[in-house]
């Protein structure tokens, strides 16, 4: 583009942009940097110049208004991050790298973060000594203890849960490494296809629960599927509620009394009815992961219910022939999600917001949406944050984080296991597909 095509004696190079309209009327797309060339004697022509000056303006304006009217903005990731898609205001960090089968995490008082590799059965423990963000001095602080997952660090001691066991271990006057280890349960219900067990701890008691062994299947006689409460010392065992199917974090939601999880949903739902690998029109949608509020003595659906007092097509044929069970009774006994996610995400587990450093967000939960196997297109792979009532104390809605999926849903860059809320405000988040910590940090709406 020429203002005269000769006698050239300034060169003046304007940034690409898209979709400018030029003096006269004449559309073009700038898609790569442009040259206006002048001459003095053009320059000093009052119409040429005034010409000169309109068209700069349009063009800074440009600049500034037609990306944001062609493409969302969007957030950051840094050094050694995959390209995340990340919402405007965030930016996620490497955090650490080179885990073996990352998946829970534990933050003490010392700033020591340990990591549970379930896979091996280890937890090792993590130092940032320079403060620069970036954990890299580790050490192993217990092994043997294949399955570990969830873990507590409470007065001096980390707690933690294998499938089959409630442990806690002391450190040895050195940070990061171990002294005592007492066990507080062994023997319970493990293994299966949904062995990971969950541990929380609240008022001189621990809930624990253990997932169904099967896809689906009826666990209403046995201990599985369900929370239990122990005294401290694993005595005192008690039933705190039951129809869960997999359930492995639970917390209790700040400033409340109210225990949480995440329970997830089955899978292949509509095989028996005529889904295939290439056709899911029933599987891809259901049924759905649930947030629920785990109240003493109810009950949540499975093996009977589903999503939002939805039965269980498996049980329909035996109820027609036998009168059992009457899924209509099991459904008005049934507790329904607080909220429900999509089907097959997969939401493994979650932190609850404190503070002001992500503004405005105290009180919401992170949930890490592990993703899908057996939907099509893939689904899940991302941070999910779900948003709470300030009065009613409910959940209301909810927003995509982060999404570590391909915009072309066949493949993804990371599979979120577990989060955490650091001292910082910062949420630490751990992926065991690529071994990696990640942390999300709020930078603005300017995302600097």
């Amino acid at each position: 583009m020429f203002l005269r095509p000769a006698g050239v004696s300034a060169k003046i190079k304007i940034a690409a942009i898209d979709g400018l309209r030029l003096p006269g009327g004449t559309p073009t797309m700038l898609n790569r940097p442009t040259f206006f060339y002048v001459t003095k004697d053009k320059c000093m022509n009052p119409s040429n110049l005034l010409r000169f000056k309109a068209l700069v303006v349009m063009v800074i304006i440009g600049i500034a208004i037609v990306p944001a009217l062609g493409r969302a903005a969007v957030g950051s990731v840094g050094p050694g991050v995959p390209a995340f898609h990340v919402r405007p205001g965030y930016r996620v960090t490497l955090a650490a790298k080179g885990i073996r089968n990352c998946r829970f995490l534990c933050l003490d008082p010392h700033g020591t973060l340990f990591v549970a590799e379930p896979a091996v059965g280890d937890i090792i423990a993590l130092r940032d000594p320079n403060s620069h963000g970036l954990y890299q001095k580790r050490d192993v602080f217990l092994s043997g203890y294949r399955t570990v997952q969830i873990m507590i660090y409470r007065k001096g001691w980390l707690w933690f849960a294998t499938s089959s066991g409630v442990y806690r271990a002391t450190d040895d006057g050195k940070p990061g490494r171990t002294g005592k280890i007492v066990t507080v349960l062994k023997g319970l219900p493990h293994g299966g296809a949904h062995w990971f067990r969950s541990l929380c701890i609240r008022h001189g008691h621990f809930y624990t629960s253990v997932g169904d062994p099967e896809n689906f299947s009826n666990q209403i006689k046995t201990d599985r599927c369900k929370i239990w409460e122990y005294n401290l010392d694993g005595t005192g065992k008690t039933l705190f509620c039951s129809g869960l199917r997999n359930t492995e974090r639970l917390l209790f939601r700040p400033g409340t009394n109210q225990l949480w999880g995440c329970d997830e949903g089955s899978d292949q739902i509509g095989v028996p009815l005529g889904d295939t690998w290439q056709v899911h029109a029933i599987t891809n949608n259901n049924p759905p992961d649930e947030f629920n509020h785990y109240v003493r003595g109810a009950f949540y659906g499975q093996p009977y219910i589903t999503g939002n007092d939805m039965p269980r097509y498996e049980y329909v044929k035996q109820y027609f022939a036998t009168g059992h069970p009457n899924l209509s009774k099991w459904a008005a006994k049934c507790t329904i999600p607080a909220w429900d996610f999509g089907a097959h995400w997969s939401t493994i587990s979650f932190c609850f917001l404190r503070g002001n450093y992500f503004p405005g967000q105290a009180g919401n939960a992170i949930v890490c949406c592990h993703g899908s196997w057996d939907s099509i297109p893939l689904v899940g792979y991302r941070l999910q944050m779900v948003l709470f009532d300030k009065w009613t104390g409910k959940p209301y809605g909810s927003k995509l984080i982060v999404s570590t999926m391909h915009s072309d849903h066949k493949s993804f860059m990371a599979r979120p296991v577990d989060c955490l809320q650091a001292p910082d405000g910062t949420v630490l988040f751990s992926s065991d597909s690529n071994g990696c910590v990640y942390r999300l940090k709020w930078v603005g709406k300017q995302g600097k």
